[in-house]
């Protein structure tokens, strides 16, 4: 007989189960299972990129981060309480996803601003510096040293916004451009008394991680020697971090444990990616047991078209053909069944990660049209097993027979 001939007889002798509905159930719950595990992969994967991922997005993950302790009941008017001291900032250094520590000093001096024109404005003014590795704008003015008269000065980016869309428009005032507040110099009066000294400040540039007025760490030190208290010089109330993975929640853990304080979005992240890891952890649990079920569903209908053609089964070894090619012959019957069902949960998992990529943009992110690795991975190894479990059951249940 020809190979096509005995192809067609080893369908009619082994094949003759009427229970078509029940493997097409089966398959049905193995390509929803498997588009579960599939996606569920894929969401983490997804947050992780938009987190870490290089793009536009970058800012999803910022690392940077400015902490102080909590002003509570308890230590409210204790000013010691809500200073860090030598330990505190040696123990931020060693904590959990932490790269780098810099110190926050402010001016112990005073500091008196004076503006003439339409803008006029008198006012006591609190200045900042961190160092230069930590600013996100670096203007190539931002330098000083003693003697020099004119002070650069960084402006926090709101500060400009609240004046363009609070104040301006409230007190008939122009709104201004951040080209046109470069423009302006404001009078500067430091210390006082006798001991005064008069300086001109200009702003070079503007910062969207710092929210206060910065000027070089060379002016604040030269100040807070000259006309600061001995006292006050080293007082340290806010430290800026750089964060391996802000998100981590070892690192939000240590923030709460030692009561410090940071702008609640920088920890959003955190609290988003463990809701995210407890749904694809869920996500993945529940397509687990069903892809667990359903394959048990479709090894049992497997043994149950061989015992019913048990008698067919003796009969065609007795005629020689050995257990290793009728098995060879049911697994190119039903692997490439299983096979389909999973390629289109791989297919309904790249369709979903096209329409994710292309609305992501909208919302000023960024994805990639085509999955990683990860998802891959979870493809070829959920895959992989189920060859093995299915072509393993159909094995056995020949050999028993």
């Amino acid at each position: 007989m020809t190979d096509p001939v005995q192809k067609q007889l080893l369908r009619k002798l082994l094949l003759r189960s009427n229970h078509s509905s029940r493997l097409w159930a089966a398959l049905a719950a193995l390509c929803i299972g498997s588009t579960l595990l599939l996606v569920s992969v894929l969401i983490w994967w997804n947050f992780n990129e938009l987190l870490y991922g290089k793009g536009p997005q970058d800012s999803l993950g910022s690392t940077f981060m400015i902490i102080g302790k909590r002003v509570t009941e308890q230590n409210m008017g204790k000013r010691a309480a809500t200073l860090f001291s030598a330990a505190d900032i040696d123990s931020l250094r060693h904590a959990p996803q932490v790269q780098e520590v810099g110190l926050i000093t402010s001016n112990h001096f005073p500091v008196y601003a004076t503006l003439g024109g339409r803008l006029a404005f008198a006012t006591d003014m609190v200045l900042e510096c961190v160092p230069d590795q930590f600013l996100d704008n670096m203007p190539p003015e931002w330098k000083w040293e003693p003697g020099q008269h004119e002070v650069p000065i960084i402006v926090s980016s709101q500060f400009l916004d609240i004046y363009n869309y609070v104040f301006a428009p409230s007190q008939g005032l122009p709104q201004l451009s951040q080209q046109s507040v470069k423009l302006i110099a404001l009078n500067l009066k430091v210390g006082s008394g006798d001991q005064a000294e008069n300086y001109m400040a200009r702003v070079v540039g503007f910062s969207d991680r710092i929210g206060s007025v910065l000027a070089p760490q060379s002016f604040i030190e030269y100040g807070n020697r000259h006309f600061g208290h001995a006292t006050d010089t080293q007082a340290i109330s806010q430290i800026i971090l750089k964060a391996q993975d802000p998100s981590d929640t070892h690192f939000g853990k240590y923030l709460e444990q030692h009561d410090y304080s940071t702008n609640s979005s920088n920890l959003r992240w955190s609290k988003i990616l463990a809701i995210v890891e407890v749904v694809t952890s869920a996500t993945g649990i529940l397509a687990l047991l069903l892809m667990g079920i359903s394959t048990l569903v479709f090894v049992l209908f497997i043994e149950l078209t061989i015992a019913r053609a048990q008698h067919s089964l003796t009969l065609l070894l007795q005629l020689g053909y050995g257990p290793h090619r009728l098995s060879r012959f049911i697994i190119s019957r039903f692997v490439p069944l299983v096979m389909g069902a999973v390629s289109v949960s791989m297919a309904l998992t790249l369709a979903g990660q096209a329409v994710v990529a292309s609305l992501v943009p909208r919302q000023g992110l960024q994805l990639p049209y085509m999955p990683g690795w990860p998802v891959w991975a979870a493809f070829a190894l959920s895959t992989g097993i189920l060859v093995v479990l299915i072509s393993r059951s159909i094995s056995v249940a020949i050999k028993k027979h």
